[in-house]
């Protein structure tokens, strides 16, 4: 399996990629989202991928950060209908954040719009990764709304890894306040959640 390229950038288009990995040239399908972060040409780049091997090619897939490429891998084995392409349209045309907010809410017709998505593959999108997505996807949709202060983020990244491990939301809002009272301001992301941790 590989699991990340870290190389030269050798070429680049809106959907994929060359990097030379110590003289030889891995070639990687992207989404827009993930070009959009690439360095110029010549520069060191490291790509997260996923393997997917067909009958006739083996495909690899590139992505900027570890988000799009759990989305991507929660899309293509938890979603019936979803193949790659599809999954990196989806990448393409909406943020994780956003994307999980829609999943979260409902919101069909924000999926929906997206290329190569329709009515019913959004539906069932929304039905099925929606236990999955949960109150972690609408938490984070309403706070990228709000656009947050660093200390603010700091705040919400916590209360978001909490969610992760199974705090109800006023639980986990709850606890890093305590924390962040009890620690101060200087303290980091990991320090609060261990922090909240501790005390539970």
């Amino acid at each position: 399996m590989i699991t990340f390229l870290h190389g030269k950038l050798i070429e680049a288009l809106p959907t994929l990629v060359v990097v030379d990995v110590n003289g030889v040239g891995y070639e990687a399908l992207i989404p827009l989202s993930s070009f959009d972060k690439l360095p110029q040409l010549g520069h060191e780049v490291k790509l997260l991928t996923q393997l997917i091997v067909r009958e006739d090619a083996h495909l690899l897939y590139g992505f900027a950060s570890a988000a799009e490429r759990d989305l991507f891998r929660l899309l293509i084995h938890s979603v019936s209908g979803i193949g790659p392409k599809t999954a990196l349209n989806i990448l393409s045309g909406i943020s994780v954040a956003a994307f999980r907010g829609a999943v979260a809410s409902g919101d069909v017709k924000t999926l929906s719009q997206i290329t190569g998505v329709g009515k019913k593959t959004a539906e069932r999108i929304v039905v099925e990764l929606r236990d999955k997505v949960g109150a972690v996807g609408a938490w984070e949709a309403s706070s990228a709304k709000h656009g947050l202060s660093p200390d603010d983020q700091k705040m919400n990244d916590a209360v978001l890894a909490l969610m992760a491990l199974g705090f109800k939301q006023s639980e986990a809002h709850d606890s890093v306040r305590a924390a962040q009272a009890m620690l101060g301001a200087t303290a980091t992301v990991e320090q609060l959640v261990r922090a909240c941790l501790k005390k539970n």
